[in-house]
């Protein structure tokens, strides 16, 4: 029900996060959302919005509670909502647990291997789940593998495995699943093979998968109708996606489209529904004014017949269709996430959801297919929140858990949206966190950068490294620099070649706005931010060094020139060029020139250089080399090496062990008290 989105032409990488929402990212439906009382997200004005000071300052919020998780990562309700299973993962054991989901009493559960991971699962029907396991690699040498599908009846606990040669096989895409509950078509491929073939499995006797679709060069994606003929091929050749089309079971694929990236005809396409007996469903597509709407599109001839909705200042995200294939709501993001409700019964079942607890944000995270009972989260981005279970016609809410209970949620803070004038002319939009307490003026600020830096954006939500640092005493800023998503197009190219140059003067001007806003004490800023944001942290008190007090990194890249060339291992010959060119600007300019590591001898500022020694997106190398090549530079770096860690927080000790280090290294080098 919930569509995969493509964005063609989007190149994104070295970017960090680990909040609870994308732990959710599959599945969840994003209803809309109160409007902030604040700046509109459109707004010229440039203006603080400050909180009424708090006479009394927050107690102190350990770390370990700070950097605590949900256990609960996924959610699927039965289709009669009778139950819904929940994937729970710690860092010792990995389970799938039913609920009943009225008493939200926990009727089975099972448990997997050390190695062992859940890439989805699926109800057949009310009683049946169709889940998929895969092999944690042993090295970066080696791929994740498939290690089954298997077939479970809950309550009775029979199950059995669909027979496969595990180590044959790469993972397995779910393209379609039976109203009847009698088979599943699933996309997979060899170990030898490049392209993925589509597999019917009987998900009654459990024998071997038949191939229904042998595997087409630069078809990467498969796409089914709603009675599951697979109609449509998707993949890229030479920075092009080529779409493949038939219109019944018994035709032939042709290939009718092949889009470029950078036509202006076709920047996005995605396809959302194919009708079954028909060649019309609904996609993703941008318009001739340049927006992502909603369209009713003919697959045959490759025609836009109607545009269904399309919002007049956002991009529309996903799309969410009802058991008859009907449009039900659309989902855009501008501060907040929102959505657009064409079913007036849903859109006043949120409204009584979000009046009744009182919360800015209302998730729906599993609905039966008759819409009768609703699984949610409801939180906002000074509440992690809690899930709740509802039955349609009824008053009651149940809370099923909350989410991070340790943390004491009036010791946090909710950010606000803000905007200033880059020194270009641009309009900046970002988000302003002011600590508890009675100072609002002249306090320790923290530039924050997100990770990407291209198809990436921070918004209103729960982050738990911003609650850390304004518990701590700092007002922080989060500005959506040039190149970040969400903001149309023009802004996302605005970024191109500016890495290091008018994205860091962003960074700088941002700085500048809360000094002169009367929020920030210009001596006593520091910027600190991972992946991406490392690296800006990184050239900001190299380029910039009597601007900035202090740096902190996680996984920032420090070598430009040897980034793109490891970046090369993962893209084809077409796409590393785009990327280098994006990074580059112009074909002769030296990257070196912007990089952390040509001028790390120089540094004469304190930093926070942090890594993890398993990360496979920004290698410890970039890490190892920046720390050699500072040994003789006038201040010396504070390391921080987590040997068990990847790019991305994977565990609550080592994020812990990175606000521990974090929080050492500002007291001692920006302590928040003069």
């Amino acid at each position: 029900m919930i569509a995969r989105i493509f964005l063609i032409g989007s190149l994104t990488f070295w970017g960090v996060s680990s909040t609870f929402a994308q732990d959710l990212a599959e599945g969840i439906v994003q209803p809309a959302a109160i409007e902030d009382a604040s700046l509109d997200p459109k707004s010229e004005q440039i203006t603080a919005v400050v909180t009424p000071p708090i006479e009394a300052k927050p107690p102190r919020i350990p770390t370990e509670h700070l950097a605590s998780r949900s256990v609960f990562k996924k959610f699927e309700m039965a289709p009669d909502g009778s139950r819904f299973a929940v994937l729970r993962a710690d860092e010792k054991t990995t389970q799938i647990q039913i609920f009943d989901a009225a008493k939200l009493e926990k009727l089975e559960e099972w448990s997997f291997g050390e190695r062992e991971t859940i890439e989805w699962f699926k109800w057949i029907d009310n009683e049946r789940l169709f889940y998929s396991v895969a092999l944690a690699p042993f090295s970066f040498k080696h791929n994740r593998r498939l290690n089954g599908f298997h077939v479970r009846e809950v309550l009775t606990g029979r199950r059995f495995t669909i027979p496969l040669d595990r180590l044959k096989w790469s993972l397995g895409d779910l393209v379609h699943v039976a109203e009847d509950g009698t088979h599943a078509l699933v996309s997979m491929r060899e170990l030898s093979e490049r392209y993925p073939s589509v597999y019917r499995f009987d998900l009654r006797s459990g024998a071997k998968p038949q191939k229904v679709i042998r595997s087409k060069k630069d078809v990467y994606w498969w796409h089914a109708d709603d009675i599951g003929v697979v109609r449509l091929g998707l993949g890229w050749q030479n920075k092009r996606l080529k779409v493949y089309y038939r219109s019944d079971a018994a035709s032939k694929f042709k290939l009718i489209g092949r889009v470029r990236v950078g036509e202006e005809d076709s920047r996005y396409w995605e396809v959302i529904q194919i009708v079954s007996g028909s060649d019309n469903g609904y996609v993703l597509e941008e318009g001739e004014n340049g927006r992502v709407g909603i369209r009713l599109f003919d697959y045959a001839t490759r025609r836009t017949i109607e545009t269904f909705y399309e919002h007049p200042e956002w991009d529309i995200e996903s799309m969410w269709l009802d058991d008859d294939g009907k449009p039900l709501a659309a989902f855009y993001t501008d501060d907040r996430e929102r959505a657009v409700w064409f079913d007036r019964e849903y859109e006043e079942l949120y409204i009584k959801i979000r009046d009744r607890l009182g919360t800015v944000d209302v998730r729906f995270v599993g609905l039966a297919r008759n819409g009768e009972r609703v699984l949610l989260w409801a939180g906002n981005e000074a509440d992690p929140g809690a899930i709740y279970s509802h039955a349609r016609g009824e008053s009651e809410l149940v809370k099923f858990v909350d989410l991070r209970p340790e943390l004491d949620r009036n010791a946090l803070v909710k950010p606000k949206p803000v905007a200033y004038r880059a020194r270009d002319g641009l309009s900046i939009r970002a988000y302003l966190t002011l600590p508890q307490g009675p100072a609002q003026t002249d306090l320790p600020l923290i530039i924050l950068p997100h990770g990407g830096p291209f198809g990436v954006r921070d918004k209103l939500e729960y982050n738990g490294e911003v609650q850390f640092l304004a518990n701590r005493g700092y007002a922080v800023l989060q500005p959506n620099f040039r190149g970040s998503s969400g903001y149309g197009q023009a802004f996302s190219d605005a970024g191109n070649g500016q890495i290091g140059r008018k994205m860091q003067d962003d960074l700088d001007d941002a700085m500048d706005w809360a000094v002169s806003e009367g929020i920030a004490d210009p001596e006593r800023v520091c910027v600190i931010g991972g992946s991406y944001g490392g690296y800006a942290a990184l050239w900001a008190v190299l380029r910039n060094p009597e601007r900035y007090r202090c740096a902190a990194s996680w996984a920032g890249v420090t070598d430009l020139k040897a980034m793109l060339k490891y970046d090369r291992l993962f893209l084809t010959r077409s796409a590393s060029r785009q990327w280098r060119a994006r990074v580059r600007g112009g074909n002769n300019f030296d990257v070196r020139a912007i990089s952390p590591i040509s001028r790390a001898g120089e540094l004469n500022r304190p930093v926070l250089l942090a890594h993890g020694s398993k990360d496979y997106v920004v290698p410890i190398t970039q890490y190892m080399a920046f720390e050699e090549e500072s040994n003789d530079a006038p201040v010396r770096i504070t390391k921080l090496r987590i040997p068990s860690e990847g790019h991305s927080f994977t565990s609550e000790d080592s994020e812990q062990q990175w606000y521990d280090a974090l929080d050492h290294f500002l007291d001692k080098h920006n302590p928040a008290q003069n």
